[in-house]
């Protein structure tokens, strides 16, 4: 009698065992539900911060995200350092923009954005990294399931991996961790809702209502006077020095620019304006959306330009790579010159 219910024993824990296996879906089981999701769905909206860890010091963003199937984008991303206003990178049926409302500033690009990199923030291109990558790793724990994939940024190689986490039962990402050669996380994007069943209204996506947040003028004091200009310097100069700083007094502002040589020669421009200029065309760029951290810049072959606490920044060489041009305007920063 004992050696028969042992025997019932045995096969009944090995009958769980089996239940419990069956239970834990693959990879391959994970990847189709994640694509066959984002084909049902019609667009969503996202919120999350995102934390930057590739300057001198953290740099954080609130997020918002929406999207509207197939091609409308549209993200609002706010620095908490940077009391001016916050940026909007927008796609409609126009083209791609990443607009400032509140120095009523906006650059258009080539439409290829997103699909021409990973964005960490956007469902769509998680998904196509992991699809991308045939030797993505992948784990389970309790809540997530996990992927590491190889990223696709045009211009940083120094993030060429990133962790992804997705909820075990709604497949939304909970969480990204953007990686460097030593698998430690520099950039860091985490979740706190994500909605599959968003409403959108017709003019949503629009330029013009995007940039009705617009002030009419900086801010200034109980004198009547802006605020003072306070000029920022790299602090990644790239083995060069300042040689020159001119200030200039233009009709609505001020502008400095400032002459780097050495071993890299470039040019830093800075303008800030008593009043914000009337709205105009989206200044052209054949180039890229880049993430600064402290800003979101337009990369071209020769220059990077950028929106940042009520301050415009131009950065300029025919030496620099496209890599040191992000490199020094990220550390742009600093305010005196050591």
């Amino acid at each position: 009698m004992k050696k028969m219910f042992g025997v019932w024993v045995v096969i009944v824990f090995g009958f769980i065992l089996l239940l419990a296996a069956c239970g834990e879906k693959s990879q391959e089981d994970v990847v189709e539900k994640l694509e066959s999701k984002l084909e049902e769905m019609n667009g969503y909206k996202a919120n999350a911060e995102m934390t930057m860890n590739t300057g001198q010091e953290d740099q954080k963003y609130n997020i918002e995200v929406w999207h509207k199937k197939k091609d409308f984008y549209r993200v609002k991303l706010t620095n908490d350092k940077d009391e001016k206003g916050s940026q909007i990178i927008l796609k409609n049926k126009d083209g791609v923009f990443v607009l400032s409302p509140a120095l009523n500033k906006s650059f258009k690009f080539q439409k290829e954005w997103p699909e021409n990199g990973s964005q960490p923030y956007l469902y769509q291109s998680l998904v196509n990294d992991i699809l991308k990558d045939q030797e993505a790793n992948f784990k389970v724990n309790d809540n997530y399931y996990i992927f590491e994939t190889q990223t696709n940024y045009q211009s940083n190689n120094n993030l060429p991996y990133q962790e992804i986490y997705f909820d075990k039962k709604t497949y939304t990402p909970v969480m990204v961790k953007v990686l460097d050669k030593d698998k430690q996380a520099l950039v860091e994007v985490k979740f706190s809702d994500f909605n599959t069943k968003p409403k959108f209204k017709d003019d949503d996506f629009a330029m013009e209502k995007n940039m009705s947040s617009a002030t009419a003028e900086a801010p200034v004091s109980s004198d009547g006077k802006t605020d003072a200009f306070t000029v920022l310097y790299p602090l990644n100069m790239v083995g060069s020095e300042m040689v020159e700083k001119k200030q200039v007094d233009m009709e609505n502002g001020q502008r400095v620019i400032m002459t780097f040589s050495g071993e890299k020669n470039f040019t830093l421009i800075e303008e800030k304006m008593d009043v914000v200029p009337t709205m105009s065309s989206p200044q052209a760029v054949n180039g890229e959306i880049v993430n600064l951290g402290h800003s979101i810049g337009a990369l071209s072959e020769n220059t990077i330009e950028w929106s940042n606490d009520g301050m415009n920044f131009l950065l300029a060489s025919e030496e620099l790579t496209k890599e040191e041009l992000i490199e020094v305007a990220k550390s742009v920063q600093g305010k005196e010159v050591k």
